[in-house]
């Protein structure tokens, strides 16, 4: 059985308002030497003591019962509906250590968020505009397919930054993708993670997932399905080790449109996640990466992006998961709600798994940026589609790095 430990748990809160591939500055070594283990900052028994009673000031403020002990024991797999919690600001994800072994990440499943073509209306004489606000309700052509290929091992010279993101769902665990991004409030020492909204949270009917979790550079040497879910190979599974998440928060438009087929709620399919390591070292995911990506939440109009780089772990078929792929592609314009801001779509042969990887293209400043991350794409898996990040996306953002500051 695995051992369990508690931690701190500070109140979650979803905020409500409503050519080449990018390789960019992935390449990075760790900031770590070997020696982390001996610096590492250890917590004092006083110290605890605080971090479990905030953690127990969050649970006796729940609109419920909530027994910490038979959570950690294995209630958390009861999904009955009047104890999932669903609300802004009831996320409690105690860390249970030894929980996502080798094995059982690779018996992980896809959360399949998928869309018909045929409910999208094409327009060939989409007006061009240089103000993303003038696209809104705006579809351009459908994008041709682009082949993903595969991300050169080491992952952690190639993509550190980049991993899967692995979950608790009433189906039992599933995996998305994610990137650790720079976080304002802590230079350097980031310890946050972009993904999608429908990685963290069911949307409509549903509520927050459990037992969240993050590894960057996921199989960094590329190992086949079989050995990278041999446990005696967790080393290279996981290179960085296992993150847990202590704060998440995702858009109100995500939690009350959100859906797993038709496109509902895509255009606030964005969350972020701060983490912590499961062993307790004292090194931000930043640090012990080597690095991290900016988010660029005033990203030019679709006619500006140039050629974007989308990244996953495609796990559906004809994929195994256990691989980094990307796809490299200029954009469209994308409309399901013409309310919100258009969504940008790109032709990539990427299937469930990549739900939540990064879309990166250059910034000025010549390093790599985020602009949006996986979100949707057809039942044929010939194109993605992801939320264009702005207010609602930043204000997300800003919350959960201002309380992890």
């Amino acid at each position: 059985m695995s051992s369990i430990r508690r931690r701190s748990s500070r109140r979650r809160i979803a905020l409500a308002t409503t050519g080449m591939a990018v390789c960019l500055a992935l390449t990075a070594s760790a900031c770590n030497d070997g020696d982390s283990d001996d610096n590492a900052q250890q917590p004092t028994e006083e110290a605890t003591a605080g971090e479990n009673r905030e953690l127990q000031d969050l649970l006796d403020n729940l609109p419920f019962d909530f027994d910490l002990d038979a959570w950690l024991e294995g209630g958390w797999e009861n999904w009955d509906e009047e104890t999932w919690l669903r609300e802004i600001g009831d996320f409690v994800n105690p860390i249970i250590e030894g929980l996502w072994d080798a094995d059982r990440m690779g018996d992980a499943q896809d959360p399949d968020q998928s869309i018909d073509d045929g409910s999208i209306d094409e327009d060939a004489n989409a007006p061009d505009s240089q103000n993303p606000l003038d696209d809104r309700g705006v579809t351009d052509l459908e994008p041709m397919p682009v082949e993903a290929e595969a991300v050169p091992t080491p992952y952690t010279d190639n993509g550190a930054p980049i991993g899967k993101v692995f979950f608790d769902s009433p189906e039992g665990p599933m995996v998305c993708s994610g990137t650790v991004v720079t976080d304002p409030n802590a230079p350097g020492q980031s310890n946050l993670v972009a993904t999608a909204g429908h990685c963290v949270h069911a949307g409509v009917g549903g509520g927050w997932y459990r037992n969240l979790s993050f590894v960057p550079a996921y199989n960094n040497e590329g190992l086949p399905p079989e050995q990278a879910e041999d446990p005696s190979n967790a080393d290279s599974v996981y290179p960085y080790g296992i993150y847990w998440a202590n704060y998440v928060s995702t858009t109100q438009y995500w939690i009350d449109n959100g859906t797993t087929t038709g496109g509902e709620g895509a255009h606030g399919d964005f969350a972020i996640l701060s983490v912590e390591p499961e062993d307790g070292s004292g090194l931000s995911l930043e640090e012990t990466v080597g690095s991290a990506v900016d988010i660029n939440f005033d990203a030019p109009a679709v006619s500006g992006l140039g050629t974007v780089s989308l990244y996953g772990f495609p796990a559906a078929d004809p994929y195994d998961g256990v691989l980094m792929y990307r796809c490299t592609d200029t954009p469209g314009r994308l409309s399901i709600d013409a309310s919100m801001p258009v969504m940008y779509w790109a032709g990539c042969t990427m299937t469930g798994g990549s739900s939540g990887g990064p879309w990166l293209r250059q910034g000025d400043d010549g390093q790599a940026e985020l602009i949006s991350i996986n979100s949707i794409g057809p039942l044929e898996s010939t194109w993605l589609a992801g939320p264009r990040l702005d207010v609602e996306a930043q204000d997300v953002f800003n919350h959960v790095s201002s309380q992890n500051g």
